[in-house]
């Protein structure tokens, strides 16, 4: 029995044959989780895709430069036209065309339309005669816009910044969504550690202890009730170790893949308390609504919403699109010729599109989006008054947080003391076995008390982090730079 408890006592410690357990603080463990998890990558590669769509964004209102070219196209084909008296006639072709066009697009996001200036050449060889015809627009201007009365360019202007702005909040937050995983990983192996080790030691007690008591009872100082009691406890106390031994296994092996540790042998540290600080409700929601992703996502869905209105009222009834072009144009047979004089082009077309009878399509339409835009704005509301009700009784409970965790350190200390009181007392033999089992029942509860209210109060912490942005041991915002490079 004895050579089995050391075996168990080198496998909890660590000196188990050879190889070194791997020795990280939560903070450590925080750290690395931020740069390795799969957590992490996971919200890089979201951040990206965000960053690179702001991007995109941005530059939609830059100047486009682009070049549209077909490559030399031949056609040998009999085709039917109509001639000038309207008499339908077979022409046989036999040519190849070449054409290209430089283009200069600008989105104006004042009008909500596009201004383009663009170049253009266009080849054409006839094989039948042995002849080419050339035609050039050297400068044109041209102008579009899909509707009068309503600019998408505007509202995005509005739009896509929040966004922007949402997903690198999301960022941060979901960073400390990070430390609150790890910090639940952390303390799930280390009560796992603590449970082991305990079973492990109660093991070897009551094994002591089992071996007093037939001693005791071959004297004929106790009952054999008492001693098969004994006995029992060791057999429960080795499917104790060997049921935390199985857990130890899982947690050890979430935390360091969650980690992307090569070792699972990994010790930890019972974290110390945080330095005291004051926290109250004004300051945690002044800081929320500065700082929260929230606070961005209700005023971009208010715009959106109202986005959605703009856009039905715009073009329900009355749809007007405009197009105007200005600009010069020549052709000839000679290249050298098109440039001597040109022939003017303007074009000028308004498109309008003017319901009669849609039997109500058109109402219906707008009075959905504008229900739509009443529900987005109720249930805003709800959001705000939740956000602000959650921030508002996590600062009430942690207020009381520390005074929980004393409460369960002297607890503890109270049960340790009292369970080698009473280990003595039944040595002497003035007490029972079944009181010494109770003290040791609320020694070990105690313990484990302790550890629940310690990764309690920093899970809490992480949680306060999480819903202000805000770092109150420092005094500072919580930035993107801060986790990603610190």
């Amino acid at each position: 029995m004895k050579k089995i408890i050391i075996l168990l006592c080198f496998l909890i410690t660590g000196i188990n044959f050879g190889q070194v357990k791997k020795a990280i603080t939560l903070e450590q463990a925080i750290a690395i989780a931020q740069e390795k998890s799969p957590d992490y990558k996971t919200l890089l590669n979201q951040n990206q895709a965000s960053y690179w769509r702001y991007r995109n964004y941005k530059a939609s209102f830059l100047p486009q430069l682009g070049l549209k070219a077909t490559l030399p196209s031949y056609s040998n084909s009999i085709n039917r036209l109509t001639n000038d008296n309207g008499e339908d006639i077979f022409v046989k072709t036999n040519q190849s065309r070449l054409e290209g066009v430089l283009s200069l697009d600008q989105n104006i996001a004042f009008t909500g339309g596009t201004l383009s200036f663009s170049s253009q050449l266009e080849r054409i060889d006839r094989f039948s005669d042995n002849s080419k015809r050339f035609a050039v627009i050297p400068f044109s201007i041209n102008y579009s816009q899909n509707s009068l009365f309503y600019n998408e360019f505007k509202w995005n202007k509005k739009i896509e910044p929040l966004i922007y702005e949402e997903a690198k909040r999301e960022f941060i937050e979901r960073m400390e969504q990070i430390s609150l995983n790890t910090s639940r990983k952390y303390f799930a192996l280390l009560k796992a550690q603590m449970q082991t080790k305990i079973a492990i030691s109660n093991l070897s007690n009551q094994d002591t202890l089992f071996q007093i008591a037939k001693g005791r009872f071959r004297m004929g100082k106790i009952a054999e009730n008492d001693l098969l009691q004994i006995e029992l406890s060791v057999l429960n106390s080795k499917n104790n170790v060997t049921t935390n031994e199985i857990s130890l296994k899982r947690s050890s092996q979430n935390l360091s893949r969650y980690l992307a540790l090569e070792t699972e042998n990994i010790l930890l540290n019972i974290p110390k308390e945080l330095t005291i600080f004051t926290v109250t409700v004004e300051k945690a929601l002044e800081e929320a609504n500065s700082n929260r992703k929230a606070v961005i996502e209700f005023r971009r869905k208010r715009l959106q919403a109202e986005k959605e209105v703009a856009q039905v009222k715009g073009n329900n009834r009355l749809k007007l699109r405009l197009d105007a072009n200005f600009g010069v144009s020549q052709q000839g047979s000679v290249f050298n010729d098109l440039f001597m004089d040109y022939n003017q082009q303007q074009i000028v077309k308004v498109s309008l599109n003017i319901p009669i009878l849609d039997w109500g399509v058109s109402k219906s339409r707008r009075k959905l989006v504008e229900a739509n835009k009443e529900l987005v704005n109720t249930n805003i509301e709800q959001d705000e008054q939740e956000f602000e009700q959650e921030i508002y009784l996590h600062v009430l409970n942690w207020k009381n947080q520390r005074n929980f965790l004393e409460t369960s350190r002297k607890a503890q200390e109270i049960a340790i003391r009292r369970y080698d009181i009473t280990k003595k007392r039944f040595i002497l033999g003035k007490i029972t076995i079944t009181d010494l089992n109770l003290a040791l029942q609320e020694k070990d509860r105690s313990v484990l008390q302790y550890l629940n209210s310690l990764e309690k109060f920093w899970v809490d912490y992480y949680t306060l982090r999480r819903l202000t942005l805000y770092d109150f041991i420092k005094n500072k915002k919580i930035e993107v730079n801060d986790i990603i490079y610190n």
